[in-house]
């Protein structure tokens, strides 16, 4: 697919052109499991290309309300703008050619950027990775499975604890040429169980860095009744869900530690793609 075009500095912002631009569909994109269109969007004069997912196109999940993966995608890019991190790409629910949907600003991935996840030999990561855990890759192999240690992906796994990600996969990381990493699909999180389930596990029981802490800290107090924040979470997930996101904050700031483990459900996604 083509590169988007950028978005001229001064001009419209990306929030204004995915929320009140006009919206062509111009492809489907065919390996998702729900529907995903390929879009470009206009106004002002202005276009860039965006990813349209029409709540229409949702698959039902037995763990998630039906036609609510869109607002979670929505509620997503609040938190990484709330912690101040801008992880999620610029993300707008609005009507689109197919009805209500999420609206994502296209993100083109570098083909430059080293590697980020990679499968190795060995017991213990090499200098500059963090250890997984293993997996099988054949018959009677296993191989071990790392991450880069790289600060954008541990704030990345800050922000999969607090939203409760379920299906962080390496194909949901995005690279981009002016050396930002965005992630995307974040239609399975905020469920009010614990779901985490990632790639992002190297520094699982670590402490957390005072960046992060500082950045919890500001999204416990946007999170309180009657904060702006919380006005329009409300508005895309469910009132326990809420309190639930209120609950893993507090216990961030608690333990003041990377997340670990539950034991309760699978900890990694597989395939990890």
């Amino acid at each position: 697919m083509p590169a988007p075009e950028r978005i001229p500095p001064g001009s419209v912002t990306p929030h204004e052109l995915l929320a009140k631009g006009e919206l062509t569909v111009r492809g489907r994109v065919r390996e998702a499991s729900n529907a995903v269109l390929y879009c470009t969007v206009e106004y002002e004069g202005v276009s860039a290309a965006c990813v349209y997912k029409p709540v229409a196109g949702e698959r039902p999940l037995w763990d998630f309300p039906d036609g609510t993966l869109a607002q979670r995608e929505v509620a997503a890019y609040e938190l990484s703008e709330a912690m101040g991190w801008g992880l999620v790409p610029p993300t707008v629910l609005r009507d689109g050619p197919y009805g209500e949907g999420m609206c994502q600003l296209w993100i083109e991935a570098s083909a430059d950027e080293e590697a980020l996840l990679a499968l190795v030999e060995g017991e213990e990561p090499g200098p500059g990775w963090k250890a997984v855990g293993f997996a099988e890759v054949g018959e009677d192999r296993t191989a071990l499975l790392v991450h880069a240690d790289d600060e954008r992906l541990r704030r990345l796994a800050v922000l999969d604890a607090v939203i409760n990600n379920g299906d962080r996969k390496g194909g949901h990381l995005l690279p981009a040429p002016d050396g930002r990493l965005y992630a995307i699909d974040h239609g399975v999180t905020f469920n009010a169980d614990d779901k985490l389930r990632t790639l992002l596990w190297g520094w699982a029981g670590e402490p957390l860095p005072e960046e992060a802490l500082e950045a919890l800290r500001r999204l416990s107090a946007d999170l309180e009744e009657g904060r702006p924040l919380a006005g329009r979470l409300a508005e895309l997930i469910t009132p326990a869900e809420l309190e639930a996101l209120r609950g893993r904050v507090a216990d961030l700031l608690r333990t003041k530690r990377h997340r670990e483990p539950s034991g309760q459900w699978p900890a990694i996604p597989w395939p990890p793609v």
